[in-house]
Order: structure tokens, then C-alpha cells, then sequence
């Protein structure tokens, strides 16, 4: 095994390795100030508050697993409770996250939760590519067991992912059978899951990642890449605020000045406030032509 061992894990990063002689990749990712940054900006429920971790960890994890400049964008929506998730990872390794929600949030089944939903992954590159969106129906008890079912449908490749918060903490493992014709064991694979279903909650979360894969695989012939960090960073400025008014025109900003006396808007994602007067807003229109990029705000 290619291993170094670490006594104390890095904050805030992602740790890809694979199995050598093997169509097998893994990764650990942990999450410690990214997801107490979402946390600190809106108070959630205590079933939806783990569902938004356990999130916020997968995304990271499919993220990696893809060579794209842009972001990934993962959502679930459904009549249950928990109207709406979404969680955003760039390829700069940053992540946003929110959730909408109605009434009490039960502690259960994702059924239970979310109602008979959808699970969608956006794939937005920066430029040179044409964004995909795949769109599974919603199977499943668990976030893992979701996406599990929505790698088999959507993308046929057979993966695990084990995912865990709490109040500080989110963290998760993935291990991805890669498509490759005589370059898997079966039983490599088989031995893999086996030995990932023996991690704990409580290991998974405060573990070092290299510690995780000593732990688990050492019997196995393992490469270990170096780690990669991550943060929060919402996207949302003054500026992309100012595009969206201009979209909507100068009559609907001028009703809505009316009737407030300002435009006050609040990003979902980090509640940052935006205030505009009628000073502002008369600046925003000064220019008679809108670029053409202003459908791309999020």
C-alpha cells in the first residue's frame, strides 16, 4: 500500500485514492468550516439540517469524480416537508448550499421527507461544453441509498457512499466500480464494499482520511493522491443582482419601488442582503442595452 501515515487530518478537503490493478477509485472527503459556514446562515430543523450535510458531502464526492470546469449543481425536490435542496460544488473546490421547507420535518425515511421527488445533477461547464442535467426519480431510504440507485440508473456504474454530520462535522466515502474490460476481480469489488460497510459514523467523521483507508484497505494494493482543499464561497454579488433587475425591466422595478419604497433582495445561500433605492435602480436602466450573458445568474 502507498501510504503515509498522517496523525492529524486536514481540515476542509478531499482525499482520492484507487486500487492498483483495479477499475476501482475511491474518495474521503471531510467538511468541517464549509458546513458550519451553511449552518451559521440559516437555522434548520434537525432531520433537514443532517440531510443537508450528508448532501453537501456527497456532492463534493460526485464533484471529484468528474473532470469539469464549472460546477456541479445536485437538487432534490418533492411535495414532502423538504420542498427543495441544493447543493453547488465548483470545480475551484468551493460549495454553497440551502434548503426550503414547510411545517415540521419528520425524522425518518427519505420518503418520508421529501415525498415521492426527483433527484437532478446539473453539470454547468465554464465554457466549451453544452451543460447535461440527468434526472432520476427519487429510490430509496437514505441520501446514499438515493444516489446509489441514481449512479445505476442514470450513469451505470455500480457505487457505494457511506455519509455522516453533525453539528461541526459532514464527511463521506464513495467507492466507484469503474467500467474497464480485464482490469477488475470481482471479488476486489465485492471485498471493497464489504470492508466500507465495517466503517462507523463516529470513524467516518473524525478520522483522518488516510487513516480511514489504512484502516480498511490496508491488505489491498492502494494508491493515495495528495488531498485537495475545500470552502464556502457564495457566487451571489451586488453586480449579479443588479443583472437579474435589469431582466425583469424598468416598469416591474419601478411597481415594486412604489409599493416598498426599495428593492430588497436576499440571496438563499448565505443571506446576504441587497438593498436598492430609486437612485440605484435608475443607474441600472441608464444603459440601453442589456449584455447578452444575463441568462446565466444563479
Amino acid at each position: 500500500m502507498l501510504l503515509d501515515h498522517q496523525p492529524i487530518r486536514a481540515r476542509d478537503s478531499l482525499q482520492r485514492f484507487v486500487f492498483e490493478h483495479n477499475a476501482i477509485r475511491g474518495e474521503i472527503v471531510h467538511l468541517d468550516a464549509t458546513w458550519r459556514a451553511v449552518l451559521e446562515r440559516r437555522e434548520y430543523p434537525e432531520p433537514l439540517r443532517v440531510l443537508l450535510g450528508e448532501a453537501m458531502a456527497a456532492a463534493a464526492l460526485l464533484a471529484a469524480t468528474i473532470k469539469l470546469a464549472g460546477r456541479l449543481v445536485m437538487q432534490i425536490q418533492g411535495p414532502g416537508p423538504i420542498e427543495l435542496l441544493v447543493v453547488e460544488c465548483t470545480s475551484d473546490r468551493t460549495m454553497r448550499a440551502m434548503a426550503k421547507w414547510k411545517g415540521d420535518v419528520p425524522l425518518g425515511p427519505l420518503p418520508a421527507m421529501i415525498g415521492d421527488g426527483r433527484l437532478s445533477i446539473i453539470l454547468d461547464p465554464t465554457e466549451g461544453r453544452e451543460r447535461y442535467q440527468g434526472i432520476v426519480q427519487l429510490v430509496g431510504n437514505t441520501m446514499a441509498e438515493a444516489l446509489e440507485n441514481y449512479f445505476a440508473t442514470s450513469e451505470q456504474l455500480q457505487t457505494r457512499l457511506w455519509l455522516a454530520t453533525d453539528l461541526s462535522r459532514a464527511a463521506g466515502m464513495l467507492l466507484q466500480r469503474l467500467p474497464a474490460d480485464g482490469m477488475i476481480d470481482p471479488e476486489t469489488w465485492s471485498r471493497a464494499v464489504h470492508l466500507g460497510n465495517t466503517i462507523t459514523r463516529n470513524e467516518l467523521l473524525a478520522l483522518p482520511a488516510r487513516t480511514i483507508i489504512h484502516r480498511l484497505f490496508h491488505e489491498e494494493d492502494i494508491r493515495v493522491f495528495d488531498s485537495v482543499p475545500y470552502g464556502f464561497r457564495c457566487s451571489c454579488s451586488r453586480d449579479r443582482v443588479s443583472d437579474l433587475l435589469r431582466m425583469l425591466g424598468p416598469g416591474e422595478v419601478e411597481s415594486i419601488l412604489e409599493e416598498q419604497g426599495t428593492v430588497e433582495l436576499t440571496c438563499e445561500f448565505c443571506a446576504q442582503q441587497y438593498r436598492f433605492d430609486s437612485v440605484d435602480t435608475r443607474q441600472l436602466f441608464v444603459a440601453s442595452v442589456i449584455p447578452s450573458t444575463l441568462g446565466r445568474i444563479h
